[in-house]
């Protein structure tokens, strides 16, 4: 199996692109659901995030408060990383441990959207190859506003907090650009696909990956045979 990821900045369409790959039968691993999963009321980050930011956080519901919390980590750079601090170890568990469950289901490839890939750089060495969802400055400025309600310093604030999308673009495999209609989009995402789905790459790591457990198993019965090491009550 082999992983690619597709990040972008807030509000360029990343969902779109990844609908594509949902909609032909390749597994989505959505790093934003995760994170409103595991803030949950009752789960252990939610407690955390309410120790370290207070009541003022949470909605009458108990759930938290986005818009506020928002504000507050986007205004100040140590309270985005303390927050960061209580849910990107927990994301990152959960995004491996469902790699992993998709891997032993037998799956030729997955993808991840995930849209901190470079500025947390934790899953770099896993992924095969990186897609960037970009667009216009302004037009990404104007999506922002449109879906949140936000002044246009807060969506600002929010855009400049991630790596520029230009550095993305250049660090990718592919740049798939969401300046069109919908329908150019999904024609882009649909064309890598393809080209995914021709590639061998899940037959490559699969055997090196074999490989790599035979030299393990070899390698320990040929020092337990050599340094008789196994216990007296496993021989014959």
């Amino acid at each position: 199996m082999f992983i690619v990821a597709v990040t972008g900045g807030i509000a360029t369409g990343k969902s779109t692109v990844t609908s594509v790959f949902e909609r032909h039968g390749i597994p989505v691993i959505d790093a934003d659901k995760i994170a409103r999963e595991i803030v949950e009321p009752g789960q252990p980050c939610w407690h955390k995030i309410r120790a370290a930011f207070g009541d003022e956080v949470l909605l009458p519901s108990k759930e938290l408060n986005r818009a506020v919390l928002g504000r507050l980590i986007f205004e100040n750079k140590e309270l985005r990383g303390k927050l960061n601090q209580i849910t990107h170890p927990v994301i990152h568990r959960t995004i491996f441990w469902r790699i992993f469950k998709l891997f032993m289901s037998g799956h030729a490839w997955i993808v991840l959207d995930l849209p901190l890939l470079f500025e947390t750089g934790i899953l770099m060495d896993f992924i095969h190859k990186i897609v960037t969802v970009s667009c216009d400055s302004d037009k990404q400025l104007l999506r922002l506003l449109a879906r949140n309600e936000l002044s246009e310093m807060e969506a600002r604030n929010r855009i400049d907090s991630q790596m520029p999308l230009e550095k993305k673009c250049e660090k990718s495999h592919f740049v798939v650009n969401n300046n069109g209609d919908v329908d150019e989009t999904e024609a882009a995402a649909m064309r890598i696909y393809t080209m995914m789905q021709e590639s061998k790459q899940h037959w490559y790591n699969r055997f090196s990956l074999l490989g790599i457990i035979l030299i393990v198993c070899i390698t320990i019965i040929f020092l337990s045979t050599t340094f008789d090491v196994w216990p007296k009550s496993w021989r014959l």
